[in-house]
């Protein structure tokens, strides 16, 4: 087995679970998310988890690991990743990273800033402010305290900005002087081969738009339902899922279930777009493969690898996935 790990991105619903499935089995490899809302065990169905069946094809590792009260960081996801990746190589494993999180995927190749974990005290306490003060006010004690960071984030950015606020009172240092001082990347160059699946996007949006009304009769609903009854913080990225705020907003009895569902489906389309834009400018060394085409691109990569299914096939990537459960996946 190549000791290179393969590194598979590409834009939600797009395929990338199906192909890392059918690499893992036709290699022995293990899948390994790097996707930064499948780490949440509360989101199953909004998420677009591998479905328990899937799972148990192939080892998955890092899928529903954290609780969604946890705000969970980049930086905790690649101490995990540290992890998985030294256990797939003991057991002689090839790794492959499958996801859609740029960032996720920046910090593993490219390494990520020395933050220390911030004390749930000291997040409260801003988290409290915040609600109390309102995020301009918050902005501008940032100017005051880190100039630099508040100069960069837009004046109604309330998560960025409390991070900020975090750092600072916590370490004494701002953001930037933290992301001087960076840990180094898992996957340095020439320890992995990247592909980012390149759909046709008229194609992606209508699946993202049939995926989305399919998730929300498959149960999105009540799973969102579940989580709102914990009353968690709005600004955790649990509560910030694609569709979660929006679903949130029905069950209060703001917006009808119709439209809730058709806010869930443009803001999908619209991360969809921002990824397409983030892979290209941020990461360049992704090679950009048509769904149909990731099959060829395996074959330069992976030694004794073989084309998987025909590309009209139920499991391969853009495909109509017909099958009750495969149409009831959310956008992966």
């Amino acid at each position: 087995m190549s000791s290179k790990a393969v590194l598979i991105a590409g834009p939600t619903a797009s395929g990338k679970s199906a192909l890392a499935i059918d690499l893992a089995q036709k290699t022995g490899g293990v899948v390994i998310n790097a996707d930064s809302m499948q780490v949440y065990r509360d989101l199953r169905v909004i998420t677009a988890r591998p479905t328990v069946d899937e799972e148990a094809r192939v080892p998955h590792r890092l899928y529903g690991h954290v609780d969604a009260a946890v705000n969970f960081s980049a930086g905790s996801w690649v101490a995990d990743a540290a992890k998985v990746l030294a256990e797939a190589r003991a057991q002689d494993r090839l790794s492959i990273f499958v996801g859609g999180s740029g960032l996720y995927f920046k910090a593993l190749t490219r390494g990520l800033s020395a933050v220390p974990p911030i004390a749930a005290e000291v997040r409260e306490g801003v988290r409290a402010r915040l609600d109390r003060d309102g995020v301009e006010a918050l902005h501008a004690e940032l100017r005051r305290r880190d100039p630099v960071s508040a100069e960069r984030l837009k004046p109604r950015d309330r998560t960025r900005i409390a991070r900020a606020l975090e750092v600072v009172e916590s370490t004494g240092r701002s953001l930037t002087d933290w992301h001087r001082e960076g840990l180094p990347p898992l996957l340095p160059p020439g320890e992995f081969s990247a592909l980012f699946l390149e759909p046709d996007r008229d194609q992606l949006y209508a699946r993202i738009d049939a995926r989305f009304d399919s998730m929300v009769k498959a149960g999105a609903l009540e799973e969102v339902a579940g989580l709102a009854a914990r009353k968690l913080d709005p600004l955790l990225p649990a509560m910030k899922a694609h569709g979660v705020p929006a679903l949130i907003r029905h069950l209060k009895g703001e917006i009808t279930l119709e439209e809730a569902a058709a806010i869930g489906r443009a803001d999908t389309r619209h991360y969809a777009k921002r990824q397409f834009t983030w892979f290209r400018h941020q990461l360049p060394e992704f090679q950009w493969v048509k769904p149909e085409e990731a099959g060829g691109w395996l074959t330069t990569v992976i030694p004794g690898w073989s084309e998987g299914p025909d590309p009209e096939s139920r499991d391969s990537p853009m495909c109509n996935c017909t099958s009750e459960v495969r149409a009831s996946r959310a956008p992966e």
